[in-house]
């Protein structure tokens, strides 16, 4: 390993040994988290401001945290503060832009965005880990930004700003996943979870200050608290679930996540797939399980 992104300073500590079938369990529960998630910032996005439906998210997070810290200090720990600002950082911005391209885009739409991740952690892989990329993969990748541009379609539409922001945000995304395996070996999935929570909050507040509004119907509160249950339990999950497991493993399983959102969509919002979105998100969706594909294969023969 020639380069490694931020988090390669942390020990890596080898008693936790791949367990994929736990990896895998964490995982389904992830994508059945995150999905309840996505449809429950949308319908809060019609009452509330994306940043601020972040920031409750958040805050509301953060209070819970605070209220268990006698129970769960013992279990804190921040080995390499560095790289749990970095991590939550990355994640916070993310959130911001991902949560953003929710309340504007169709959420089918928004989701194969965002499942441009795995192809973004490749390309980190070979340029900061010095990861061998072979001329198949770089094809996928290749593929799967073709089928982003088929979404896209720039020069025939007008190029959304949700649209941009999904992919930014799938990009920091790649960049925090990149590191939430070691820091949650290191520090454990609650320190990792903690800490992402604060620094989301810090980043949260003064861009929520402008559109400031707390919900006022029940149905919006409700929404609110399963955003809020939902979303900390994605993370937890993510996190795990690469604690345990391999990436390329646990790839396949997150694309149930258009299934879930996509009916959720067209039965809660009367959204349908438009032929281009189901064209691209064939190539992206080809393309990263061929990516994951190629790194099992890689890493079995490592």
């Amino acid at each position: 390993m020639q380069q490694s992104p931020p988090g390669a300073s942390l020990p890596q500590p080898n008693q936790i040994a791949n367990d994929n079938a736990r990896g895998l369990a964490w995982m389904f529960f992830s994508v059945v988290t995150a999905s309840a998630m996505s449809v429950a910032v949308r319908f809060v996005a019609d009452d509330l401001d994306s940043r601020m439906v972040v920031t409750l998210r958040a805050g509301v997070t953060t209070l819970i945290l605070l209220a268990l810290l006698p129970l769960i200090w013992r279990k804190l720990r921040f080995t390499s503060p560095r790289d749990h600002l970095v991590r939550g950082a990355l994640i916070g911005v993310s959130t911001h832009m991902g949560f953003y391209t929710i309340a504007n885009l169709p959420l089918a739409t928004s989701t194969v965005l965002f499942f441009t991740a795995p192809i973004f952690a490749t390309i980190l892989a070979a340029v900061f880990q010095g990861e061998r990329v072979g001329p198949r993969r770089w094809g996928a990748v290749i593929a799967g930004f073709l089928g982003a541009l088929v979404i896209l379609r720039p020069g025939i539409n007008s190029l959304e700003p949700a649209m941009l922001t999904a992919l930014t945000s799938s990009l920091l995304f790649a960049c925090a996943l990149s590191m939430s395996r070691r820091v949650a070996r290191a520090d454990g999935p609650l320190s990792a979870f903690a800490s992402s929570v604060v620094v989301t909050l810090v980043i949260s507040l003064p861009l929520a200050l402008p559109v400031w509004k707390i919900p006022e119907t029940t149905s919006v509160w409700i929404g609110a608290a399963i955003l809020v249950i939902c979303g900390a339990a994605r993370n937890v999950g993510d996190i795990q679930a690469y604690r345990y497991a391999d990436a390329g493993l646990l790839a396949p399983i997150t694309y149930l996540r258009l299934v879930l959102i996509g009916g959720a969509g067209y039965f809660m919002f009367g959204e349908v797939i438009d032929t281009y979105t189901a064209a691209g998100a064939t190539l992206i969706i080809a393309s990263t399980l061929y990516i994951a594909h190629r790194a099992r294969i890689a890493a079995g023969k490592a």
